[in-house]
């Protein structure tokens, strides 16, 4: 079985304001809604904070938003209008989400932006990533008798256990408008997925 440290110290490779643990990448995901909670508890002054969701005092929050606990929106966030994140989201400093956007149990670090018109289910973004306009982070194998996702790393097919499950991110990775991740991607830094593109790691 592959190192749980090591596997996400290859996708995310730098430090972040999210605490990442030294668990699988879909095992964080899991416990996403619980580690956010802590994370409020020792949140500052800087933040607004109600009822479950903490919203730094520089982050900018459009019309018809809609965030549903747990959920940290940090320093110099921006979240477009009618977007809609739920079921556990962080957002760390400087990420952005356009308008019209649906997040959900998902992790965004610094610096990662995704445009507007798009899906991001069960998923961690590493820093600095772009997602284009209307493309979709798929978190369920909703044509499959079995929907258990698996992921596919250096050859080895890890069942994650889990029946949502969308995507690794690693830093600085681009993808293209209209592209699709299937459930369990894992993209390496720096990845570049063209407009378009469908990307199938586990086509059974």
């Amino acid at each position: 079985m592959t190192s749980k440290v090591t596997m996400i110290k290859e996708y995310i490779t730098q430090t972040t304001a999210f605490p990442l643990a030294d668990e699988q990448p879909w095992t964080i995901v899991e416990n996403l809604c619980s580690t956010i909670s802590k994370c409020i508890e020792a949140l500052d002054g800087e933040y607004a904070i109600h009822d479950g969701v903490a919203i730094h005092k520089t982050a900018i929050i459009g019309h018809n938003v809609t965030i549903k606990a747990p959920a940290v929106i940090s320093a110099n966030c921006f979240v477009g209008s009618n977007s809609y994140l739920r079921n556990g989201v962080f957002l760390a400093p400087g990420a952005k989400v356009g308008i019209s956007c649906e997040v959900k149990t998902s992790v965004m670090l610094e610096g990662s932006t995704i445009a507007h018109f798009n899906f991001v289910g069960d998923s961690i973004i590493g820093h600095d990533v772009n997602i284009e306009a209307g493309a979709i982070l798929a978190n369920h194998y909703n044509e499959r008798e079995d929907d258990t996702v698996y992921v596919l790393h250096h050859g080895e097919r890890i069942c994650t256990g889990l029946h949502k499950f969308g995507a690794l991110v690693g830093d600085g990775c681009r993808i293209g408008a209209n592209a699709v991740l299937s459930p369990g991607t894992l993209l390496t830094p720096k990845t570049i997925v063209r407009r378009l593109q469908l990307v199938e790691q586990d086509p059974l």
